[in-house]
């Protein structure tokens, strides 16, 4: 066999076995590619109709800043999946939190910091009332959280009183929301450059961390997944980081909330991957009298699995106060769907046990990016739009149930 011959039949076995190792991981990537044909679809369809704006600088931060507090729930919400439960309180209690917020920093004058904390303390105890009901009397998560739902709209009307909405919110409070990072490396002639700078240190760190734990899994021989799969992931994700942060950079900047999903979003991941408490979240989805029977203490690991969901709860409903600009009772209304649906279109099993934190973020941006191109580059209607969104969250638990009967 000629040397060309042997290369191509390597060629061939590498293409073979990354195409295999991304069918028996669909699970994982198959929700990154499916955002990827998202935004080429509206991309595209966008430059076909003479609109070509919807991969933009501006529209790149609309997603961020309009999916920002969905994703931080999302993070909240896939806990609570993992768990065997449900939680459909959280839009309500996002407009109960920002009735208080308001209240407290507006009419009040609380300083903003006190006010957050005291916010944060609110959304912990309504999340430990919560998980109560639900961990150690056993009342089921679907009655004890839309009975939240409805009680916290109308504590949302009780706490506005005769305001129909209250404005307007402290600025420091609003830069949360709306606010992006200042300019203070401006050496590379972008409107901002520190932003870019940031993506190349982003992009580098990502593509260092990731060759390292290749290389540690490779000493103790538990690499599976193939090299040219592996190059391939890591150069895409890389290109994507540089292409964001440049976008970004060419405008306004690295969005603040941008930043405190990132540390969210690393620390959870890091909860839920490394750490005990993260590995008993699993065990608990998984297989709850076993669980118990290990020794896991199962009520408390509910509990605090919603009490953590009223702490992000909170945090989010700070931040939707900030982007809205004044608190009103219709603030929140339906968000517990999008969080709900990115968290299952993200990969989490309706069966509890199966999800991670990257993919509900993914699944909210899928939701972010469908949103965004119905709206602006296809002009649909809020019926179309909706029958969309149920169509790819009842398509998303369709597969994990296939998966589910075919293991």
């Amino acid at each position: 066999m000629s040397i060309k011959t042997i290369d191509e039949a390597g060629s061939r076995s590498e293409a073979g076995a990354s195409l295999d190792y991304f069918k028996s991981h669909l699970r994982e990537y198959g929700m990154l590619v499916a955002l990827v044909a998202i935004i080429l679809f509206f991309a595209i369809y966008s430059w076909a109709t003479g609109r070509p704006t919807f991969v933009s600088a501006s529209n790149l931060t609309n997603l961020f800043l309009q999916n920002s507090y969905v994703i931080i729930m999302a993070i909240g919400m896939l806990l609570i999946i993992i768990t065997g439960h449900i939680d459909l309180s959280v839009g309500s209690l996002v407009g109960f939190i920002g009735a208080v917020g308001a209240v407290l920093m507006v009419l009040y004058g609380i300083p903003v910091p006190l006010a957050v904390v005291i916010c944060l303390g609110v959304g912990a105890a309504i999340g430990a009332i919560q998980g109560y009901f639900v961990a150690f009397l056993r009342i089921p998560s679907f009655i004890v959280t839309l009975a939240g739902m409805l009680v916290f709209r109308g504590l949302t009307f009780m706490t506005l009183g005769s305001s129909s909405s209250i404005s307007p919110i402290p600025p420091s409070l609003r830069a949360l929301s709306t606010g992006t990072i200042p300019d203070f490396l401006p050496v590379l002639g972008l409107a901002n450059s520190a932003t870019m700078i940031i993506a190349v240190v982003v992009a580098v760190a990502f593509a260092g961390f990731a060759f390292a734990k290749r290389s540690r899994k490779a000493n103790l021989g538990t690499v599976h997944e193939p090299q040219g799969f592996f190059y391939g992931r890591v150069a895409l994700v890389t290109l994507a980081i540089l292409y964001m942060g440049y976008l970004l950079s060419t405008n306004r900047g690295l969005p603040n909330v941008l930043i405190l999903m990132a540390v969210l979003i690393a620390i959870y991941a890091f909860v839920t991957t490394r750490t005990t408490i993260g590995r008993r979240v699993y065990a608990v989805g998984g297989n709850e009298k076993a669980a118990k029977l290990s020794g896991v203490k199962t009520e408390r690991i509910v509990f605090l699995a919603f009490v953590n969901m009223g702490v992000l709860a909170a945090v989010a409903g700070l931040v939707f106060f900030a982007r809205v600009g004044s608190a009103t009772a219709k603030n929140g209304t339906g968000l517990e769907l999008d969080v709900i649906a990115a968290c299952f279109i993200g990969g989490a099993s309706a069966y509890g046990g199966v999800g991670k934190v990257t993919g509900a973020v993914i699944g909210a941006f899928i939701m972010g990016a469908l949103n965004m191109g119905m709206q602006s580059a296809m002009q649909l209607s809020i019926d179309y739009q909706q029958l969309v969104k149920g169509l790819v969250l009842l398509a998303a638990v369709s597969f994990d149930v296939y998966n589910r009967n075919k293991a």
